[in-house]
């Protein structure tokens, strides 16, 4: 139920400020834009949701600062590290892959590898404001950064695929 608030927030966003201008750009846009959008709205939901209901309890809680020490967890031996060094970069890979499709990627490497580690920034700063059960964590921050150069891989070697199918939709504007 916390979480409903947050995603009819997104929906709205979405069909008031998105959809009709995407549409009107042609079916690749749409495609590509829309994906980008459900991706960050999925990233949002595993890692800070629920955003609204916390807003009121933000300063209830102590701020727990940011691990600095670059992969603890695997130097000490602790959790389930392995797990989550995996997931944080399957979590950034497709960042990787469909920003450089984006009007706003441009297919540039440092540009793309520049806004995922921005976005991944964010959500490790704001966690723990948000949350007071989440932590933030330079690992974090490194893997995320690390699955956006697999995923911008991906995308240098699915790119003439990938313009393939673009150029098809564009084609039925």
């Amino acid at each position: 139920m916390k979480y409903s608030l947050d995603f009819a927030v997104l929906a709205l966003l979405y069909a008031r400020c998105f959809y009709r201008k995407w549409r009107r750009q042609g079916w690749d846009v749409f495609l590509v834009n829309t994906l980008f959008y459900l991706y960050l709205s999925l990233v949002l939901y595993f890692t800070l949701m629920p955003v609204i209901a916390a807003l009121p309890f933000v300063l209830n809680h102590p701020y727990k600062p940011m691990n600095l020490v670059p992969f603890v967890d695997v130097l000490a031996g602790r959790g389930d590290f392995i797990r989550q060094i995996v997931l944080n970069m399957i979590m950034t890979m497709p960042f990787g892959f469909l920003f450089p499709l984006t009007r706003c990627g441009a297919a540039k490497f440092d540009r793309t590898v520049f806004f995922c580690f921005l976005m991944s920034l964010g959500i490790e700063i704001l966690q723990p404001l948000i949350s007071g059960f989440r932590s933030s964590d330079i690992t974090d921050l490194i893997t995320n950064t690390i699955g956006g150069v697999c995923g911008y891989s991906l995308y240098v070697l699915f790119r003439p695929l990938t313009f393939w199918i673009l150029g098809r939709l564009r084609a039925k504007r």
